[in-house]
């Protein structure tokens, strides 16, 4: 079940920073691993290049580019790099994202700004330039990387970054609708408190460095009494990207322990 073999997959944000897996890396890796050829790309090409040597040396197919994908010429040259080294475009996935601490008062219109540039037109973009390609193919799995964030409050004044992936969810279900009747499906995919190696960068920001205590709260957050990693995130995307899922559309996986459930 859930193979891709003969599908492309463009994932945006393929690089981790540091060691570990990041939403990203981790996703091209299931995508690859399940048979789609993989075009990456990060804003750091040493990073892209890391996760293209892990899915290489496991024997799967990618290509990787610098790419910041807030800029709308920058995304019509990676789509035209992916047409070019593969011939078609079957899943895309957005996942590229970044949380800044402010609320209307404390947060700098610039940063108001780069937070919805970064959290919701990079996706915008990208499926600005990618479904014609689907239309004309006959078909196409978006898969557009949310957080519970943009469904409640998460513990963190971040109201840039929950703004944008409020929209994101909206901005998703909507184009959803409107390209069903072309074999177009777009999901959105929500994660909740994940122990990724962006934690240590968000401890700094919110938690004023306390690495060990940041974890802990994080984790007793969740119903479950953990935070999930990006490997759930990954097999969410999977899961939407592979034809079991053909008559889901429009719709939020959410990938969370159960935590908005617990703070309704």
């Amino acid at each position: 079940m859930f193979r891709l073999n003969g599908k492309v997959a463009i994932v945006t944000g393929c690089g981790t920073i540091g060691d570990g897996w990041g939403n990203g890396k981790a996703a091209a890796a299931v995508l690859a691993r399940q048979g789609a050829s993989i075009y990456g790309c990060d804003l750091s090409i040493e990073a892209a290049q890391q996760s293209a040597k892990v899915i290489s040396d496991e024997g799967g197919k990618i290509h990787v580019r610098q790419c910041d994908v807030t800029d709308s010429r920058q995304v019509a040259a990676l789509v035209k790099a992916c047409m070019d080294a593969y011939g078609r475009i079957d899943i895309l996935v957005n996942n590229v994202g970044r949380s800044e601490p402010g609320d209307p008062v404390t947060m700098s219109e610039e940063t108001w700004n780069d937070q919805l540039q970064v959290n919701l037109t990079s996706s915008f973009l990208c499926c600005k330039h990618v479904i014609p390609l689907m239309q004309a193919a006959g078909g196409g799995s978006i898969i557009n990387i949310s957080s519970i964030a943009g469904l409640r409050y998460a513990g963190k004044p971040q109201v840039g970054y929950a703004a944008a992936k409020a929209a994101l969810m909206q901005m998703t279900a909507t184009t959803a609708v409107i390209y069903a009747k072309d074999g177009i499906r777009l999901n959105s995919v929500v994660p909740g408190l994940m122990f990724t190696p962006l934690v240590e960068r968000l401890a700094t920001k919110y938690a004023g460095g306390d690495f060990e205590g940041f974890v802990a709260h994080r984790h007793n957050q969740v119903p479950t009494g953990k935070m999930g990693d990006s490997w759930d995130v990954a097999n969410a995307v999977a899961f939407l990207a592979s034809d079991e899922s053909k008559y889901i559309t429009g719709q939020q996986l959410i990938v969370d322990g159960g935590i908005t459930m617990a703070t309704r």
